[in-house]
Parts: structure tokens; C-alpha cells; sequence
């Protein structure tokens, strides 16, 4: 067998497809050369050329012709006589050049062959996926869901490529279902027992910072900058920007016409409130902004604890605060500064509508509570649970829930 086609002979490099021909070629070179090392010692004698549009191999082996009793290394040079009954024209000091058989390696030195080549490929393939996945963290990629486990989901690329994605770096209103297209950022890639591990996650500030480039061309362009992401994922963000244009506004740039540019954003997200808020470096400022959509009226700053007090009327309260504290504890992630928030001095007596409070109570409890003639907290505080309980057709439970949020305000 004079030409060797590996293509054929080794199926596997079909399926490989990570790796470019040129490195399959000289990975398939490595393997032939070692087993010339294996049968004759040496291979620096040897020529091994692969073509690489069809992959035939040929295995070219050159020995210097020497008088009979002459030969100090057979690997190396050829007695006269032994070479004239293979080429009667061989003379002493010719260069006698024979060429390698695949068939001459034998059975089992071919198939051994043909495993290592396998597992090097595999190997290189590896390396591949990892090296292009390290390089791109930070970036969106979208994959098909493959399986959905209870504590992850695999995902493959376009490619192929499992991708993880656990339970945690899932949106908590995120429902996956094989077949489905998903879009996420890579978070990290790591190494485990030579097979790289691509985690993929959509909770992470850099997910909603990718997306907003991609809805925001001003953002992708770089004439709007993305100063701070801060997320309770699934809940409410803050979006930090800033405009190196004074003819830009970047709030509205993020939002676009009609809200057009931040909704496919928000879909995305599985309905996550986003603010988007103007960078400033004056602090009063930015935590004012930061605490939207709440009025304030007044801080008091102290810049060596990072401490902020911010006083507020009484119906602003509950919007500082917001649903389960995300508003305020998101605006405290954004500034770098604790805030507490107070109801104005001299304000205890003001009453706060119900519909104030929609941020903590859903509102067909607002409206049963409304039903009633309770449309403000003091006039709900005003009666018993088990008169409340009776009145409408909420559970103990919630009434409880309801009148504890309401407490609060004028604590």
C-alpha cells in the first residue's frame, strides 16, 4: 500500500469540528513519526508528508550506502550488498530512499496508531472549545436547550457545544423546555478533568449590560456609557448612564420612542422593572435619582460611613422602599451608600392613599380593600382583622400581611 488515505481510515476526523485541517495534519504527522521512532529508532531520516486535500500519506526513509563492515548504525546507513539486491545501481555513499508501507508497522502498532490519534484530536478539540470560550466571557450567546435538570439546564451552541446553565443563573420566572432558544451571557469557563466547562448565565449584571448594547446603538457606538448595573434578577434593575454628547440624553437614547428600546429588554428579562438613571457625580443627586421613582425631599450625607438619610412625605415612602425593599436596597448597590429613609417631621398625622402601597400589595387586595371603603391605611388600620376578615373575602393570613405592611409606614 503505497498511498494511505487516513480520511478513510480514520472516520473520526469527520466528526471533529473545532479543529482546523492543517493542525488534524500535523497532529496525524506526530503520531506516524513516533512509530517510526518505535521501529527504527530514529525518524530524523525520515520524510513523512501528508497531503492535506485528501489526507494520502507517504513515508520516505533515507539511508547512506556504506561498504559491507562499514555500517555502524542500520537505522541509518545500508551495507552494499544488502542494497544491491534492491537497487543493483546503488553505489558506496549513494543515498538509498525506500518507501514506508503502513502494512509494514503491523496490526497492532496501527491500530495503537489510530487510538492515540483519536485521543490527541479529542484532546486538541478540548483545548479548542476552551481557548474560544475563555476568550469570549462577558459575551451573549444563544443555544437551543438540549436537556432541563433540576439544578441546570444544557444548552448547546451552534456548534454543538454543551454549555451549562445552573438553576441559579436562571431568572426566577425562567421556563425552559427542550427545543427551546435561549439567549445568555458566558460567565465563566473552567477545566474539569480535561473537559472545558462553559457556565452561561442570565442574572448577571454583564447579561443586561450586553443587551442593552444591542438594543442601544449609542451604547454599542460608545457615545453612551454604562457606568453601574445593579439587579435583583426577575424583580428590578438600575441602570447607571452616562453621555460623553451633550446633544444625547442617555436616558432617553436607553429607552427610546415609546419605551420601544427598553421593552424587547424587559420581555427578555421575564418582566424585570428596569430604571434607567443618569450618572452623576454629585452624590445628593445620584441617590435621589437612584431612588426613583420616589420624590425626596431632603438628605443628609455622611461620606466617611457612606451613610445616607433621606426624608420623604409619607406617601413616598413605600416607593423608596419599594416591593420586598428592592427599590431602596438596589439604589444603595448603585451609590455605595446605606440609606435609610424617614417620614417628613410634622407629617404623622398625614393619611397615605392604598394605592401607595401597590408595590407590596397585589392590587385585587387593594381593590377588595377598596370595595369596603377603605382607600386609605389609617381607615384599614382603623378596623379589627376578624371585622376585615369578615368584610371581604381575604384569608387571616393576608389581612395580617396587609395590616403589617401598613403599620410599618408610620413607624
Amino acid at each position: 500500500m503505497s498511498n494511505i488515505n487516513l480520511i478513510d481510515s480514520f472516520q473520526e476526523f469527520k466528526e471533529f469540528k473545532n479543529i482546523d485541517r492543517p493542525t488534524v495534519i500535523s497532529v496525524l504527522e506526530e503520531v506516524f513519526r513516533s512509530m517510526l521512532r518505535k521501529k527504527y529508532g530514529t525518524d530524523e531520516n525520515c520524510d513523512v508528508i501528508v497531503n492535506p486535500d485528501n489526507g494520502d500519506l507517504e513515508i520516505w526513509r533515507t539511508r547512506k550506502v556504506m561498504e559491507d563492515g562499514f555500517s555502524e548504525d542500520d537505522d541509518l546507513e545500508i551495507e552494499l550488498s544488502e542494497v544491491k539486491r534492491l537497487d543493483p545501481d546503488m553505489e558506496v555513499g549513494d543515498d538509498y530512499i525506500e518507501q514506508i508501507t503502513l502494512e509494514s508497522f503491523g496490526r497492532r502498532a496501527i491500530l495503537a496508531a489510530r487510538q492515540t490519534l483519536v485521543s490527541k484530536v479529542l484532546e486538541l478539540e478540548k483545548d479548542e472549545i476552551f481557548k474560544k470560550y475563555k476568550d469570549r466571557v462577558g459575551e451573549i450567546v444563544t443555544g437551543e436547550v438540549y436537556q432541563v435538570w433540576k439544578k441546570e439546564t444544557l444548552v448547546l451552541d451552534d456548534e454543538g457545544n454543551e454549555l451549562m446553565m445552573p438553576k441559579t443563573e436562571q431568572i426566577p420566572a425562567d421556563y425552559f423546555k427542550k427545543g427551546d432558544t435561549v439567549r445568555a451571557v458566558i460567565l465563566k469557563v473552567d477545566m474539569i478533568n480535561a473537559t472545558p466547562k462553559i457556565i452561561i448565565s442570565r442574572i448577571a449584571p454583564e447579561f443586561l449590560q450586553r443587551l442593552f448594547e444591542i438594543e442601544v446603538p449609542e451604547i454599542f457606538d460608545g457615545l453612551i456609557t454604562i457606568k453601574k448595573i445593579v439587579r435583583e434578577p426577575g424583580e428590578r434593575a438600575k441602570v447607571a448612564v452616562e453621555s460623553y454628547d451633550d446633544r444625547i440624553d442617555p436616558v432617553g437614547a436607553c429607552v427610546g420612542m415609546k419605551g420601544s428600546r427598553i421593552h424587547g429588554i424587559v420581555r427578555e428579562l421575564k418582566n424585570e422593572n428596569i430604571d434607567v438613571i443618569n450618572f452623576t457625580n454629585n452624590v445628593s443627586l445620584y441617590i435621589t435619582r437612584a431612588l426613583s421613582p420616589a420624590k425626596i425631599t431632603s438628605i443628609k450625607l455622611d461620606d466617611e460611613t457612606k451613610h445616607a438619610s433621606v426624608y420623604l412625605k409619607p406617601d413616598q415612602v413605600s416607593l423608596a422602599i419599594g416591593r420586598g425593599g428592592h427599590n431602596i436596597k438596589l439604589a444603595g448597590k448603585l451609590t455605595g451608600y446605606e440609606i435609610d429613609v424617614y417620614r417628613e417631621a410634622g407629617e404623622e398625622d398625614e393619611d397615605v392613599d392604598i394605592e401607595e402601597f401597590s408595590d407590596e400589595i397585589d392590587s385585587w387586595i387593594i381593590d377588595e380593600l377598596k370595595s369596603i371603603g377603605c382607600d386609605t391605611a389609617k381607615s384599614v388600620l382603623s378596623l379589627s382583622i376578624d371585622e376585615l376578615v369578615k368584610r371581604t373575602d381575604l384569608e387571616e393570613e393576608t389581612v395580617k400581611e396587609v395590616m403589617s405592611i401598613l403599620k410599618s409606614e408610620f413607624e
